[in-house]
């Protein structure tokens, strides 16, 4: 078994890969090779088993013919250029989400083997005129660029797939909260930050108001449910081989309450309330009520409380940092 992980140097990728070490198998077989590719070359694991890291960019199609083989018998696509960044800068998001994916899918109709394709998709695709909840059947109407380019994604892999040129299953994210490190460019990066920083001693900014409502899900059981979105088969998905994750539809509130559940009064009291104009432009599009009814069918899971995403969060990520 060879598996790629696209984006492999994020930090999605980076714990699908140490959660693929530490299992050692893959689709019921074992894992022979695990290769990270990334702008820049990530880091490695620990592993039995072989693992490469290079570097590629998916807009360029000759680095990806070096990395996509007919061996390789697993990809999982998690590069992106981001909510705020694609906004910003429509040519980079293009370039990325849309030609970068058909350059990924391409090259796998090239290799002739039909490789299972994961490919995270999100929640962006929705938006506009359509009746709450959001559930498997309904049309994808985004209100960015981004969204747009992923809806455009979740086409190509359900066409390619319907073809037998890949055999792909595409995810819908919910927000991941709550993310390690700095930062990204992402308009929902703020809701890890006013968790991941007063916990670690910080001061964060919060943009929109605390009954703001939104859908999340933890960095643990994200990657949970990828691992187990490769191994289902292909003909549990039906005709439509994209969904939505489940998550917890939560107000930025509730999200500060499991906080202080966990660590006490004293976090909230470093966040600073400061509406910021075109972050809730963005944010105000986006939708949180979902019905991942099919997602649930085929065994995919969401956390019990926001309290878990906090502990998970200082068990996984803040003693490591």
């Amino acid at each position: 078994m060879n598996i790629l992980i696209i984006g492999g140097g994020g930090f999605i990728g980076q714990k699908l890969a140490r959660q693929l070490a530490q299992q050692g198998r893959l689709r019921g077989q074992t894992i022979d090779r695990l290769t990270l590719a990334d702008l820049a070359a990530p880091a490695t694991v620990a592993a039995s088993f072989v693992v490469d890291t290079c570097a590629c960019n998916i807009t360029d199609r000759p680095s990806l013919d070096a990395l996509i083989t007919p061996e390789t018998d697993v990809i999982f696509l998690l590069a992106a250029v981001v909510s705020s960044h694609a906004e910003a800068d429509f040519d980079a998001g293009m370039q990325v989400n849309l030609f970068g994916v058909l350059n990924v899918l391409d090259r796998c109709r090239a290799a002739g083997h039909a490789p299972v394709v994961v490919f995270t998709s999100s929640l962006a695709v929705f938006g506009g005129e359509v009746p709450d909840p959001i559930r498997d059947w309904t049309i994808p109407n985004p209100q960015t660029s981004y969204g747009t380019q992923k809806a455009m994604g979740e086409l190509l892999i359900n066409d390619y797939s319907r073809r037998g040129m890949i055999d792909g299953r595409g995810f819908r994210l919910p927000t991941i909260a709550v993310r390690p490190g700095k930062p990204n460019r992402a308009a929902s990066s703020f809701m890890s930050s006013i968790i991941r920083e007063p916990l670690n001693g910080q001061e964060a900014v919060c943009p929109v108001a605390d009954d703001y409502l939104h859908y999340y899900l933890s960095p643990r059981r994200c990657v949970d449910n990828l691992l187990l979105g490769a191994e289902i088969e292909a003909e549990a998905f039906g005709s439509n081989r994209c969904l939505t994750m489940p998550g917890q539809t939560l107000s930025i509130r509730q999200m500060i309450d499991a906080m202080t559940e966990v660590a006490g009064p004293e976090p909230e009291k470093l966040i600073r309330w400061e509406p910021q104009d075109e972050i809730q432009k963005i944010v105000s599009g986006w939708r949180f009520d979902y019905d991942p009814a099919k997602a649930v069918e085929l065994g995919l899971t969401a956390d019990q409380s926001f309290v878990e995403n906090v502990r998970y969060y200082i068990e996984d990520d803040q003693t490591a940092a």
